[in-house]
């Protein structure tokens, strides 16, 4: 197959960057490269426009590397949230990927991250929190906290139930049979609770005993007897 030589004008990941002087198929570089503006054939010509490429380059992996640098900061203070399925045991049904970590951050947070920036030395496998490695830039590298958890929420433990009354006991005493079953009857206290019954009006003549200066004396209610009519003569 046939190769030519080409300057890439744009940044194509597996082949280069900007300026790059690259040898390519004569095909790839006629239906691909050179239609889609990526690259220029390599001519006296073209070759003027290295140094502005270089240049160009020069600025964009600047930028690329401010920005990935905040990107870093801002995601070493964040937690991603996995909710997966799994067992009463933890254990979960599948692992979770370096993929799901990008949808995630997608979902939750807005932020767009490659997933092969996401290093994952294999799947994780079990709930609880980790810690994973980001590789954003060549020369810059991260962290991100990621927090995986069940979809099934944990049963909650099981609250203490009210014993019964013979075992909940105070000093001996039967605290259930206290509270609720009233004390004996008590007939002197009732009748002590009883109102006094009203008192009976006093009969005409009756004896009344009046309290004097600590002297106790008796008068007999005074009566009106109607007078006898006088004899005729």
């Amino acid at each position: 197959m046939p190769k030519t030589e080409v300057i890439l004008i744009h940044n194509i990941v597996g082949l280069g960057a900007e300026s790059d002087q690259v040898k390519v198929a004569a095909g790839y570089a006629r239906n691909y490269l050179f239609p889609q503006r990526l690259a220029i054939p390599l001519t006296q010509v073209n070759k003027r426009h290295i140094e502005v490429l270089r240049q160009r380059r020069a600025e964009r992996e600047a930028h690329e590397f401010n920005t990935m640098t905040e990107l870093s900061k801002a995601l070493s203070k964040l937690i991603c949230l996995i909710k997966v399925k799994a067992g009463e045991d933890g254990k979960m049904f599948g692992s979770a990927t370096a993929g799901m970590i990008a949808d995630e951050l997608k979902h939750q947070f807005d932020i767009s991250l490659d997933k092969k920036k996401i290093h994952l030395e294999h799947p994780i496998r079990a709930l609880g929190d980790y810690e994973v490695e980001l590789h954003l830039h060549p020369e810059v590298k991260g962290t991100l906290k990621v927090r995986i958890e069940s979809l099934t929420p944990a049963a909650a433990p099981a609250t203490e139930t009210a014993a019964p009354a013979e075992l909940k006991r105070d000093g001996g005493r039967d605290l259930k049979r206290e509270r609720h079953i009233p004390a004996k009857w008590d007939a002197k206290a009732e009748k002590d609770q009883k109102p006094e019954k009203a008192r009976k009006p006093e009969a005409v003549g009756e004896k009344k005993t009046h309290a004097v200066k600590g002297e106790k004396t008796t008068k007999m209610a005074k009566t009106h007897k109607p007078e006898k009519p006088a004899k005729a003569e």
